[in-house]
């Protein structure tokens, strides 16, 4: 059973008028799988707290911004953290050149579009690759 990667903000933790936020129908959603969930981030700990990264349901992960996402040494990093390999994990990430690198190492990757908020394109490819 791979492991789901979840986007941290602009995906699962979403700006509202309340501040920052779970996206609950994308957390009921992710729920329903019974795959272990780790959130990606990039946050420092100032931005650890700004985006409630603290009261997350599953684990997060963070090298906060060294390196950034954008870069494969973090997917690599990460991986090695948990002792996976990029055939253990699928992933969905709002930013394009996130997708890119967590693509170039060999993971498995969904774009998330936070505008749209296709809840039912993810679950689709959650169904199709865990």
């Amino acid at each position: 059973m791979k492991t789901i990667l979840v986007d941290a903000v602009d995906t699962f933790v979403v700006e509202t008028e309340n501040g920052f936020e779970i996206f609950e129908p994308m957390r009921k959603m992710l729920d329903e799988f019974p795959n272990t969930k780790i959130i990606l981030t990039g946050a420092n700990d100032e931005q650890f707290k700004k985006f409630g990264l603290d009261k997350m349901p599953y684990e997060v992960f963070t090298l906060k911004h060294d390196p950034e996402k954008t870069n494969p040494e973090y997917y690599k990093k990460m991986l090695e953290h948990f002792n996976l390999k990029s055939e253990d994990v699928v992933y969905f990430e709002h930013n394009p050149e996130a997708v890119k690198s967590a693509q170039s190492i060999g993971i498995k990757t969904h774009f998330w579009d936070n505008e749209r908020r296709p809840l039912r394109e993810l679950a689709i490819f959650l169904e199709q690759t865990t």
